[in-house]
């Protein structure tokens, strides 16, 4: 579609807004011009927006389940024996299996297409039965939900439907693998996310969660969100032998932290004084939904362990005839999944205070050259009091309103700076300006001030501007070019380890100078051999140490790398301090101060303002018959089966846990999975996070399959695969990436795929985008064969380990929207309020049409790709008049222009939606100009879908995938007619196993 310019769109210009709500001073802002909405919620039956607080949309909803705020719970069915009180997870053994994603068609010669030619993402839209309003929910046990939508999406198909429609053939009729039919990504994002917008997820539903990228609106109904909690197999087997034959671990992705949506509810907290809250006495597994209560609510039985205890006396209610306790839904912890409990004094370490951050600030002569110093204070000031100075300004110096703190409420902030010396400040609020004290010994260092050196940033605001503002000039003519950067941390743990807190580290040059100094240890010869691994990891002792030092006393590490023109600043070492201590690390491999500065600004504001805590422990606790095995992700574990241990913990942090079998579960019962979270707040309470998470148990090992979370398996196996960079060889960590994916499929399609051509690929229906998925972590930086620098290796390892679900699939598999096919309504909101965002495309080159203009985002970085022969009017619509040609842009411009144009509102407000839907890593736009721009290179990288390097594309992927899977089906065959025949399901996991080594 060839770009028309302004009078495509039928406007005179009169459109200009800064970012969603709020128009920009050169122009009015749209008809209906694009709000911050209360979140994705459901509209009434007129189709309104919601009004009031946010949450007075979903009271129609939450009614029918008994959650509103005149809703009530009606008499509940019959319960499985021993069953929980309140909940039933109904097993979908009688239920007709999920229509099955059969995929490949005519893969091998002689097999003609089956099954319709409709695209994987269609069939959503096309069915009748889908539309939200005509389709009824099934009440749920003890909430029943009588005109509730059920939410469903095309992924998520009804359990209910006894159809069994024929997949989508990925092949013609010649034999070849058609591109159009195979598993699309883009359509298994766009389908949901547009259904999420009119409707909520009620987290006791039997259907899968909604795609972790999706933005949707959980309503806590005693299971936790999947923000919060997401299991690989929602229906757990009964036994390791049936877990095995699917070849899926079982496992537990955990966000304890993550954020809420506008017109989801806060996370109650819950007062038990000193008592704390109560707890099963041998398990110790805190309060929640799923025990029940006997004796006429004298005693409760765990729903982990199953043992008896006595309810205390200040706890007691009475139960109703059905066995529920009379207060239930008074009592948070029992009818939500999530809550909170303010921990009693025996839970505390040291007495709680509110987080202090403490900002070291690399002042070493490579910061000061390349202008990061002066980026990193101004990110600091900003993250600070960003909006507070536009107040005072615009109401005038005798009208100034006071101004709010940015950060959490209590939080104070000390400074320090450190080349080949290190130096804190005195910015108490009662000086004129700042005063520095030197500690010259970096030998024992130590923190020569206390009073003083930590104030609130409101107190101090004109001592710490100054400071900030000062600190680049004044050190512009020391020159020193090594900075020492291990007695500072030691220095800095010195300064926290009284009460703990946060360290925000710069750094721009490799810390060459003082105790612990580092030397370049990459080398060319080491590559592809068994020595790189050990670039990986780091067996400094110096850094171990401090590690060890600032988890124990609940200090935290965040780390602002800018590499010297690309150069080697050793980030497995520096940045295992942020992996044992839960930080993180932000990395700037090229840092260039015009392009750069906005993305640094916007990662201190986002470090500095979201929900975070410190001096954490992460217990794992699941029901008799299982066991956690293992942990995977940023922190410090002691010994095996020792709490998980954070200095610092926020948001962004996720972790996983693998679960195997020590015995076998009762299919009569279900399966119970419980994380407690003990932490400090950022406001200095002590409290205990419970995320509370239920799934069926079945013996049938094709229930498992039909409830499988696709994200939850991926970012499993990626942060199990990260944490082996530094052990193995990169390239037996990709066999075995690709081993378990062939495995996975492979068994479904020996023995639960019915009687499907040998020639034709099936999927189950919850992993249609999983070998696309395993593909992109084999080309993500973090493993990827081919020469790739260390530091930005390590640094992908690093994050994947800490990623989110949402946060993991989009850096796996970007999101790729046209913006010159953009019709008029794209980028605007519709009439419920909500943003209409244009469907995205599949990341391939085969997709990109001449003259067009591509925006590419994965969560790291967002590029905005322009063809050589773009329109000029798309051009000037988008960046000005005058600047119509290629060679007329900034290549180092990091954001868009205000501008009066339709086009330019249009993608300010496409940006503005990716923001606010993203993870901890900042948006700047980066250009890419065909034949002209570096980042090409890059651009290239993210169409995940192309041969890249050594990897393959998607179609020869598949065709590999299932080769692979049908020489595996013939071993089977061969392995079992040499035992007489013995087909079952444990002698065709023995012969896979010979095949594989185990991994996962």
């Amino acid at each position: 579609m060839a770009y028309q310019g302004n009078q495509q769109y039928g406007y005179g210009g009169q459109y200009g807004q800064s970012t969603y709500g709020q128009p920009n001073n050169q122009g009015s802002a749209p008809p209906g011009g694009y709000q911050q909405n209360s979140g994705h919620v459901p509209q009434d039956q007129a189709g309104q927006p919601p009004t009031g607080d946010g949450t007075a949309g979903l009271n129609t909803q939450m009614a029918g389940m008994g959650l509103g705020p005149d809703g009530h719970a009606t008499a509940r069915g019959a319960k499985k024996k021993g069953r929980h009180a309140y909940h039933e997870i109904n097993n979908p053994e009688h239920a007709a299996f999920p229509p099955q994603g059969q995929y490949g068609g005519q893969i091998g010669p002689g097999h003609p297409p089956q099954g319709d030619n409709a695209h994987a993402g269609q069939a959503w839209s096309q069915n009748p039965s889908m539309a939200g309003p005509q389709y009824q929910a099934q009440a749920a046990s003890g909430m029943p939900s009588p005109g509730f939508p059920q939410p469903r999406h095309p992924s998520h198909p009804d359990p209910r439907n006894t159809a069994q429609p024929q997949g989508a053939p990925a092949s013609s009729s010649q034999g070849r693998v058609d591109p159009e039919q195979i598993p699309s990504v883009p359509s298994s994002r766009d389908a949901p996310a547009e259904f999420y917008l009119q409707n909520v997820y009620p987290t006791m539903e039997q259907h899968l969660p909604p795609p972790a990228s999706v933005p949707f609106v959980a309503v806590d109904q005693g299971n936790a969100s999947p923000k919060f909690a997401r299991l690989t197999l929602n229906s757990v087997p009964t036994s390791s032998e049936t877990l095995n034959s699917t070849s899926i671990p079982l496992g537990l992705v955990l966000q304890p932290l993550a954020r809420k949506a506008d017109g989801e509810q806060e996370v109650p907290v819950i007062q038990y004084g000193d008592e704390g809250p109560p707890r099963c006495r041998r398990c110790r597994t805190y309060m929640n939904p799923f025990m029940i209560f006997r004796q006429g609510g004298n005693k409760f039985v765990c729903n982990m362990c199953t043992f008896p205890n006595d309810v205390a006396t200040e706890y007691y209610a009475p139960t109703d005839p059905s066995g529920s306790r009379v207060d239930r839904m008074q009592r948070p912890e029992l009818s939500l999944g999530t809550v909170e409990f303010a921990a009693p004094r025996e839970y505390w370490t040291k007495e709680p205070v509110p987080q202090r951050w403490l900002f070291m600030i690399d002042v070493s002569m490579e910061a000061v050259s390349k202008g990061f110093l002066e980026a990193y204070c101004q990110g600091i000031l900003r993250a600070l009091y960003e909006d507070s100075t536009e107040n005072e300004q615009k109401d005038g110096e005798d009208q100034a309103t006071p101004s709010t703190p940015k950060i959490a409420p209590g939080s104070q902030v000390g400074f320090m700076t450190f080349d080949r010396e290190i130096h804190f400040y005195n910015v108490s609020p009662g000086l004129e300006k700042a005063q520095m004290v030197v500690m010259p010994d970096i030998e024992e260092p130590f923190a020569p001030i206390g009073e003083g050196l930590y104030v609130e940033p409101m107190a101090s605001k004109d001592v710490i501007t100054s400071l900030l503002n000062s600190l680049p000039h004044m050190f512009m003519k020391v020159k020193n070019p090594e900075p020492a950067l291990l007695p500072a941390l030691r220095a800095g743990l010195d300064a926290l380890k009284s009460t703990g807190g946060r360290l925000a580290c710069s750094l721009a040059s490799l810390p060459t100078w003082g105790p612990g100094r580092l030397f370049l240890r990459e080398r060319p010869e080491m590559r592809d051999t068994d020595d790189e691994k050990a670039l990986f990891g780091t067996k400094h002792p110096g850094f171990i140490k401090v590690a060890k030092d600032m988890t124990e006393h609940g200090v935290g590490i965040d780390f602002f790398l800018a590499a010297p023109q690309g150069g080697y600043l050793d980030v497995a070492t520096v940045g295992y301090m942020s992996e044992k201590t839960g930080g993180e690390i932000f990395y700037y491999p090229n840092f260039h101060f015009t392009r750069d500065q906005l993305k640094l600004r916007k990662e201190v504001t986002h470090t500095l303002r979201r929900t975070s805590g410190f001096q954490a422990l992460l217990k794992v606790r699941c029901s008799n018959g299982l066991q956690v095995s293992n942990y995977f992700g940023n922190f410090t574990q002691h010994t095996f089966g020792a709490d998980l241990e954070f200095g610092v913990i926020d948001e962004d942090k996720s972790f996983g846990a693998l679960f195997t079998y020590d015995g076998k579960l009762d299919p009569s019962l279900d399966a119970h999975f419980q994380a407690a979270l003990l932490y400090t707040t950022a406001t200095g309470e002590r409290r205990i996070r419970c995320s509370n998470v239920v799934a069926s148990v079945t013996d049938t090992a094709m229930n498992s399959l039909k409830l499988v979370d696709q994200d939850a398996l991926v970012s499993l196996m990626a942060k199990q695969a990260a944490a082996q960079i530094p052990e193995r060889p990169l390239k037996d960590i990709r066999n075995r990436l690709t081993e378990k994916t062939i495995d996975i499929l492979a068994a479904y399609r020996r023995n639960y795929s019915g009687s499907h051509p040998p020639g034709q690929l099936v999927l189950p229906d919850g992993l249609k985008e999983f070998a696309i998925y395993s593909l992109c972590l084999l080309k993500s930086r973090a493993l990827q064969a081919g020469t790739v620098p260390t530091d930005r290796r390590v640094f992908d390892m690093y994050s994947i380990k800490s990623m989110g679900p949402g946060e993991l699939s989009l850096y796996l598999y970007p999101r790729v929207y046209a913006l010159h096919s953009l019709t008029a309504e794209d980028g605007f909101p519709l009439d419920n309020g909500h943003l209409r965002m244009p469907s995205s495309i599949r990341a391939s080159y085969s997709r990109v049409e001449e003259g067009g203009a591509y925006l590419v985002d994965c969560g790291h970085v967002i590029l905005l790709w322009l063809h050589a022969q773009v329109s000029p009017n798309l051009l000037e619509d988008l960046f000005g008049p005058g600047l119509n040609s290629l060679q007329s842009l900034d290549p180092l411009m990091s954001e868009l222009p205000v501008l009066e144009t339709h086009l330019n509102a249009q993608v300010r407000n496409i940006l503005q939606y990716l923001e606010d839907n993203r993870g901890s890593k900042g948006l700047a736009l980066q250009l890419a100009r065909q034949g002209m721009d570096g980042s090409e290179f890059e651009f290239a990288r993210l169409l995940v879908e192309d041969k890249n390097g050594e990897a393959q594309n998607y179609v020869d992927w598949l065709v590999y995938v299932h080769r692979h899977i049908q020489l595996e089906g013939q071993r089977q065959k061969s392995s079992g007619a040499s035992n007489g025949g013995d087909g079952d399901a444990a002698g065709m996991l023995a012969s896979v196993s010979n095949l594989a080594s185990s991994y996962f």
